[in-house]
């Protein structure tokens, strides 16, 4: 009842990381239609490529074994180089043959997902070895559905082949009376159209498996919010901790600023809303605003220039324009410069007289 209620609350799409993870433990897409595609197609391509040289060696073999049997040894030793040689004979005529099935085998596999290396499938489960939880898989929904895809491929392929033979059903019944030889040229042509038929409608099959077997995957990785809120804490850390940063940020990032204060040379205001402290020095290329805020921080950078002696200038259009264009460190774009140098020329022409004095 939990894994049905777990299961119906994972509503959100999968992340790449619990992707990730599902394919570290060799949790993937895996169609068994596919597998026995590939593996009818390289029979189909096997029997039609190699039946021939095939039949003619295990033919040739087979006459010569008969012709001279009179001949064989029946001693021990003779018996087992007779039957080591006609090993190798059938080894060396089978190994291609042999070598294509097999690809197509791990074809079918490698297609479907890359190599996976993963002990997790090797590791003891009592889940395996318990009686009742092989009954709940014996008859799980999974088991039920893969019975009744087995039985509908059975039906299909059944009706395709008797559609197939029904014609040659007279022609199947004098076989009996075919030269051998001739029979095997039959045997084959029919053989090949027979798997032939059966690869296309497999394809079909293999197809429409995989895309099932991918979208029960796939709703099996879904994951639940509070799976989805544990993961984002994992990989981007706690919102509360972060948000804690951020604010430890601010702060020291707003003591700087108010440190830099008492050495700027004029500070522009909006007269209470915006403030910009700019600092300028003979042999600088440009102003450079060592700090700027709104409400609350531009209060309190007015406040640390009247303690300090700072000049403070109320220009609303240009606290305004320089507060949203200018950064702290960075110098006032060259668009703003006329204005800016009319402020500090100003504030200079106040502080020049008494420096005087």
């Amino acid at each position: 009842m939990a894994d049905e209620n777990d299961s119906s609350e994972r509503t959100e799409d999968p992340t790449q990381r619990r992707l990730d993870e599902a394919l570290r433990r060799g949790d993937v897409v895996k169609s068994q239609e596919v597998n026995t595609w590939f593996v009818m197609a390289g029979a189909t391509l096997v029997v039609f490529g190699f039946s021939g040289e095939v039949g003619q060696s295990l033919f040739t073999m087979c006459r010569g074994l008969i012709a001279n049997a009179s001949r064989i040894p029946s001693d021990g030793f003779s018996y087992a180089k007779l039957m080591e040689k006609i090993g190798v004979e059938l080894l060396a005529t089978l190994a291609i043959p042999v070598l294509l099935l097999a690809l197509a085998a791990a074809g079918g596999n490698m297609i479907q997902h890359r190599l996976v290396w993963s002990a997790e499938g090797l590791t003891p489960k009592a889940s395996k070895i318990s009686p009742l939880a092989g009954a709940k898989r014996l008859f799980s929904k999974q088991a039920v559905m893969n019975f009744v895809k087995g039985l509908l491929k059975l039906i299909i392929v059944g009706i395709a082949l008797f559609a197939l033979l029904w014609p040659e059903r007279h022609r199947l019944e004098a076989l009996i009376a075919f030269d051998p030889v001739l029979l095997l040229g039959f045997i084959q042509a029919h053989s090949l159209k027979l798997l032939g038929t059966v690869v296309a409608i497999m394809a079909i099959l293999a197809a429409l498996d995989y895309l099932l077997q991918y979208r029960t995957w796939y709703e099996k990785q879904k994951m639940s919010l509070r799976e989805l809120k544990e993961e984002f804490k994992d990989t981007d850390g706690d919102p509360k901790i972060k948000a804690k940063i951020r604010q430890i940020r601010m702060t020291r990032a707003k003591q700087r600023m108010m440190a830099a204060v008492p050495q700027s040379t004029v500070v522009i205001t909006n007269p209470t809303h915006f403030a910009v402290a700019l600092k300028y020095e003979r042999g600088m290329s440009a102003p450079v605003c060592v700090a700027k805020g709104m409400d609350a921080i531009a209060l309190k950078i007015r406040e640390v220039a009247n303690e300090h002696g700072v000049p403070i200038v109320e220009n609303p259009p240009l606290a305004r324009v320089l507060h949203a264009t200018v950064e702290v460190d960075q110098e006032v774009p060259a668009e703003h410069y006329k204005a800016v140098a009319e402020v500090i020329g100003y504030v200079m022409r106040l502080t020049q007289p008494a420096s005087r004095l």
